[in-house]
């Protein structure tokens, strides 16, 4: 199963991000979206699951959830915006792969048996850090996190 990742579009949903985004099975959105229109258009590939950033402040974002827990396959996923809001609390559930988004900076890293992703940025480029969007390969009990640049255009 693929799922594609994607976070800190800041109302930017560039025709690349689309295009690597296809073909996902879901797509998981780690918040800081800009206008409602980009989920449509995100949504309109593949069953959509999103969580509000900090930027997220119109009146409509204030029914995303902040953070959000899935099961994908056998795999527990929890997706939130800022990492630095993790409740230790979330311990209990025991997700296997954390998806955050915030820094603008992609990244894919093993900690105490979670796998941790951020996609990075795949809207406005932000000093010099690559513009990205993510994707988690499921096999089984087996996920494996790519992260995929973009062209700067």
């Amino acid at each position: 199963m693929r799922i594609g990742l994607i976070s800190d579009t800041h109302g930017l949903l560039r025709a690349s991000a689309l295009e690597a985004l296809r073909g996902s099975a879901r797509i998981i959105h780690a918040g800081d979206i800009g206008p409602a229109h980009l989920l449509q258009r995100l949504a309109a590939q593949a069953p959509l699951t999103v969580v509000r950033g900090n930027n997220d402040s119109e009146s409509w974002a204030q029914s995303l959830p902040e953070q959000a827990r899935l099961k994908l396959g056998s795999i527990r996923v929890l997706v939130i915006h800022d990492l630095n809001t993790l409740e230790p609390a979330i311990g209990r559930w025991q997700p296997q792969v954390i998806v955050s988004g915030h820094s603008h900076q992609p990244s894919v890293r093993q900690a105490n048996g979670v796998l941790y992703v951020n996609p990075g940025s795949a809207g406005p480029r932000r000093f010099r850090l690559p513009i990205a969007v993510a994707e988690l390969l499921i096999t089984g009990v087996r996920v494996q996190a790519r992260i995929i640049e973009l062209p700067p255009q």
